[in-house]
């Protein structure tokens, strides 16, 4: 059964794969580097999840595909948008919602790799509505 408690132990190991990633290579690279090297990461801890995964939009019944694609879903429950921005823009944070609302997810987590400390400045994590219900 899943729960709370374990969607924020997921949650824990995947800040620490971004944290780990962050410690070997620090700042300003592009995201795609990062990418690689998380992707490398969630490897190493035996987490299983799919990169660039297109999201589908559900339009007046039939499922449309917009040519929307997350950076990263782990366990099938977390969502990960990957960054390496100057700055975090609201729109970064409505995307990772939309992503959530549209697959049906419970968490997601914007990290951004251009920033001196990813624990502290380098992500944001994000609960919706069926993270709530879960026990």
């Amino acid at each position: 059964m899943i729960t709370k408690k374990y969607i924020d132990e997921l949650t824990y190991k995947i800040i620490g794969c971004a944290i780990e990633v962050h410690k070997e290579l620090g700042p300003g690279l592009l995201e795609s580097i990062y990418h690689k090297c998380f992707l490398y990461e969630l490897d190493q801890k035996g987490l299983k999840y799919q990169s660039e995964l297109q999201v589908p939009v559900l339009y007046k019944g039939p499922r449309l595909h917009a040519g929307l694609r997350l950076d990263v879903l782990v366990e099938d429950l977390v969502i990960v948008e990957l960054k390496s921005v100057q700055d975090l823009h609201p729109i970064f944070d409505a995307t990772l919602l939309s992503y959530m609302r549209l697959l049906q997810k419970p968490k997601g987590i914007l990290i951004n790799f251009n920033c001196t400390n990813i624990f502290k400045e380098g992500q944001k994590t994000m609960v919706n509505e069926i993270y709530a219900l879960l026990p």
